[in-house]
């Protein structure tokens, strides 16, 4: 069973940045090759979504809101999963969950909040 821990949240002033990262442990492989493979967020109140991920091999998935903002990052080094976002806005506030789906079981870490605000 895949175990996906997240980190790097915080709270940052609208134009600012964070990076998130997540890490896998008890993975049959590496995360960076298993696909999908990336990042929601759920805002209070709304549903949860799809920032960015890696759909399979070779491609990569940016919802239009973060689209130039955010960037995915697949750290095969480190066995890691990483989310850069730029020019934060405060309705990017939510908590990040990631997420990869492993022979067609969904495993999600337990997020992390991220807070836009001045």
């Amino acid at each position: 069973q895949v175990q996906l821990v997240e980190s790097g949240g915080g709270m940052v002033q609208p134009g600012g940045s964070l990076q998130l990262s997540c890490a896998a442990s008890r993975a049959s492989r590496s995360i960076t090759n298993i696909y999908p493979m990336g990042w929601y967020r759920q805002a209070p109140g709304k549903q949860r979504e799809l920032v960015a991920n890696f759909p399979y091999l070779g491609f990569t998935y940016y919802s239009d809101s973060v689209k130039g903002r955010f960037t995915i990052i697949s750290d095969s080094r480190q066995n890691m999963v990483h989310l850069q976002m730029n020019s934060l806005k405060p309705e990017d506030t939510a908590v990040y969950y990631c997420h990869v789906n492993d022979k067609g079981v969904d495993y999600w870490g337990r997020g992390t909040q991220v807070t836009v605000s001045s």
